[in-house]
C-alpha cells in the first residue's frame, strides 16, 4: 500500500502523462501477462484479480461493470461485485484546493468547522464532514485532482489493447466471448457521468422530490447547491449507521421489521409508481438514523417506463396464474431477437422455471431476484436480448433483496411486489373501459359469424375444385429438415461429379481439338471439374460428421 506522500506524487505527475502514454501501456499489459490472459483467458476470478492489481481506478471499473449484466455474464458480475476500493486518503491541503477552486471562496468562509480526516476515500472521490457558517452539518465529496485525466488515458490504451483482450477472452473457462471493445465504450459512457457530479446532484433532486413522501418515515440529504459543481458535492450530512448494523438497530429499541417494510414498500414505490429507483441499494447505501432509513449516493439511477412496468406486471401475474403462453409473451415483449427463436422449445424452459418457484405453498419462500436472473438468463440463451434498463433493475432487485434478508429475513419482496401488482390493477381499472372494450368485442365476434355460412360454402366450393391450399407450420423440426437438405445437396454434388467424370471418360475416346498429349483439352477440363467436386463434397461431408 502506497503512503500518503506517494499517493499525493502519484497525482501531481499524472497530467504529465500523454494521451496513451508507453509506459502506462506497457504497465497495463504487464498486469494481463502477469495474469495469463492470453493462456487461460479471462475467467471471473481472473478479470477480479486484474482489476485489482490495476489499481483503484480499475477497482471502480468493476464495480460500475458488475451492475452490467446485459453486456457481462451474470458469473462476472456476480464475481466483481466482491470488489471493494481501499484507497490512501488525500492530503487534506489538497482537499480544500479543489473546494476553494470550485467555489472560488476561502475554506474560512464557507465552513465553521470542517474535517480533515474523511469520512470515507474511494478512487474517484473522498467525502469529508464540516458544518456551514449557517450551522448546518453536511458532507462534501470532493473529486481527486487529475482522475479525469488519468481515467481518459486509460480508456485509450485500454480501447487500443481491446483486441488482444477480446481475443483472449475467447478462451475463457465458460465458454463466454466477450466483446471487450463494446464494453470498454461503454463502460466510458458511464464513467463520464460518473465524473459529473452535477449528474449525481440532480439525481438526488430528483430522487428526493419524487421518491420520498414523507421524510419522517423514509428520507435522503438534501442538496446544497451553492456547494455542488461538477468536481465537488455538497448534502446534509446523515448522522447515522450502515443497515447491516441490524445489533445496533436492536439496541436502540427499533423495530427491524417495521423498518423493512418501509423500506421495501419505498423501492417499490420508486419502481411503480414513480418509474426512477436506487440503482445501487447496497448496505453501505441505507442508512438508519434516529429509526429513520435514509437512501444515500445516487451515482446510479434506474429509470423504467409505464409500458416497462406493465410488462413486469404480466410477469407475475403469468407466474402467479401459471399459464405458461402467457408468461412467454410476457418475456418475449421484453427485448429484441437476435437470432433464430424455437417458441416451443422457449416455453418448455419456461414452463421449467413456473413448476420451479411457484411448486411453493407460501410466496413468502420465492425469491425474486433468483426468478429474475432465471429468466434474463433464459432469454439470453434463446437469442433475445432485453435493453439495459431491465437488466440495472434486475441487478438492483437482487442487491436490495439481498440487503434486506440479512437486516430482516422476516420480510419477502416477491409478497410485496404481487400484493402492489394487485393494487395497480385495482386502482387501473375502469368498468366503463371493459364494457366497453367487451361490447366492441362482441360486435366483431358477431360481425364475423355472420360470415361464417358464407365463408364455409367458399372454402367447400373451392375444395372441391381443387383450388384450396392447406399450410401446416411445422415447429421444432428444423434442425432435421437442414439435415435432409444438407444429405441432399451432398448427393446431388456426388451425382453431378460422377457424371461430369464419366462424361470426361467418353470425350477421351474421340478427337475432339485441341488436344493436350493426345487428350481432349475438354476432356481434361472435365476431369479437373469432377475431382475438384469430389473432394469438396467430401469436406462438406466430414464436416457435418
Amino acid at each position: 500500500m502506497k503512503n500518503k506522500e506517494a499517493e499525493k506524487l502519484k497525482i501531481k505527475k499524472e497530467p504529465k502523462k500523454k494521451s496513451g502514454g508507453k509506459n502506462r501501456a506497457a504497465e497495463i499489459f504487464s498486469v494481463f501477462a502477469k495474469h495469463n490472459f492470453y493462456v487461460n483467458g479471462f475467467t471471473p476470478q481472473e478479470l477480479k484479480t486484474t482489476l485489482e492489481d490495476l489499481g483503484p481506478t480499475y477497482v471502480k471499473l468493476g464495480q460500475i461493470l458488475s451492475t452490467r449484466s446485459d453486456i457481462f455474464p451474470e458469473s462476472y458480475c456476480q464475481k466483481l461485485s466482491l470488489l471493494r476500493s481501499d484507497v490512501n486518503p488525500l492530503d487534506p491541503a489538497d482537499v480544500k484546493a479543489v473546494i476553494e477552486e470550485q467555489t472560488g471562496k476561502k475554506i474560512d468562509e464557507i465552513y465553521g468547522s470542517f474535517r480533515d480526516e474523511p469520512l470515507g476515500s474511494a478512487s474517484i472521490a473522498q467525502a469529508h464532514y464540516g458544518v456551514l457558517k449557517d450551522g448546518t452539518k453536511v458532507v462534501t465529496k470532493v473529486q481527486r485532482p487529475h482522475i479525469d485525466e488519468m481515467m481518459k488515458n486509460d480508456f485509450i490504451i485500454l480501447k487500443r489493447l481491446s483486441k488482444v483482450i477480446t481475443a483472449a477472452s475467447e478462451n475463457s473457462g465458460d465458454g463466454y466471448s466477450v466483446d471487450l471493445r463494446s464494453v470498454i465504450e461503454e463502460l466510458e459512457k458511464v464513467t463520464n457521468a460518473e465524473l459529473d457530479f452535477r449528474i449525481e446532484a440532480e439525481n438526488t433532486r430528483k430522487f428526493r422530490e419524487n421518491c420520498i413522501d414523507d421524510p419522517d418515515l423514509i428520507c435522503c440529504p438534501r442538496i446544497i447547491d451553492s456547494l455542488s459543481t461538477e468536481k465537488i458535492l455538497t448534502m446534509t450530512f446523515v448522522d447515522g449507521y450502515s443497515i447491516a448494523d441490524r445489533d445496533r438497530v436492536e439496541e436502540e429499541g427499533y423495530d427491524r421489521v417495521a423498518i423493512g417494510k418501509v423500506i421495501v414498500e419505498n423501492y417499490l414505490h420508486q419502481i411503480l409508481d414513480v418509474g426512477m429507483f436506487h440503482a445501487d441499494p447496497h448496505p453501505g447505501n441505507i442508512l438508519i438514523s434516529r429509526g429513520v432509513p435514509y437512501w444515500i449516493d445516487f451515482g446510479m439511477i434506474g429509470y423504467v417506463s409505464e409500458q416497462n412496468i406493465s410488462v413486469i406486471q404480466d410477469i407475475i401475474f403469468a407466474m402467479l396464474q401459471k399459464d405458461v403462453e402467457a408468461l412467454t409473451n410476457a418475456v418475449l415483449s421484453l427485448g429484441t431477437t437476435t437470432g433464430k427463436l424455437n417458441k416451443a422449445r422457449l416455453m418448455d424452459d419456461i414452463e421449467n422455471i413456473i413448476s420451479r418457484y411457484m411448486s411453493a405453498k407460501d410466496l413468502s419462500s420465492i425469491n425474486v431476484g433468483a426468478l429474475m436472473i432465471d429468466l434474463k438468463d433464459l432469454l439470453t440463451q434463446h437469442n433475445i436480448k432485453i435493453p439495459k434498463e431491465y437488466t440495472m433493475l434486475i441487478r438492483s432487485i437482487v442487491t436490495v433483496e439481498g440487503t434486506l434478508n440479512d437486516f430482516c429475513p422476516e420480510l419477502n419482496i416477491f409478497e410485496y411486489l404481487t400484493k402492489k401488482m394487485f393494487q395497480r390493477a385495482k386502482e387501473n381499472f375502469s368498468i366503463r373501459e371493459k364494457i366497453t372494450s367487451l361490447l366492441e368485442s362482441l360486435a366483431i365476434t358477431g360481425a364475423s359469424a355472420a360470415k361464417l355460412p358464407r365463408l364455409t360454402f367458399d372454402v367447400l366450393r373451392n375444395l372441391a375444385k381443387g383450388r384450396t391450399k392447406i399450410n401446416f407450420e411445422i415447429t421444432g423440426y428444423e434442425e432435421p429438415l437442414r439435415q435432409i437438405g444438407d444429405m441432399l445437396k451432398n448427393v446431388l454434388l456426388a451425382v453431378f461429379s460422377s457424371v461430369l467424370f464419366c462424361g470426361s471418360c467418353t470425350l477421351c475416346t474421340t478427337n475432339i481439338q485441341p488436344q493436350t498429349n493426345g487428350v481432349p483439352l475438354i476432356a481434361v477440363i472435365g476431369f479437373v471439374l469432377s475431382v475438384a467436386l469430389a473432394i469438396y463434397t467430401v469436406i462438406r461431408i466430414t464436416k457435418r460428421k
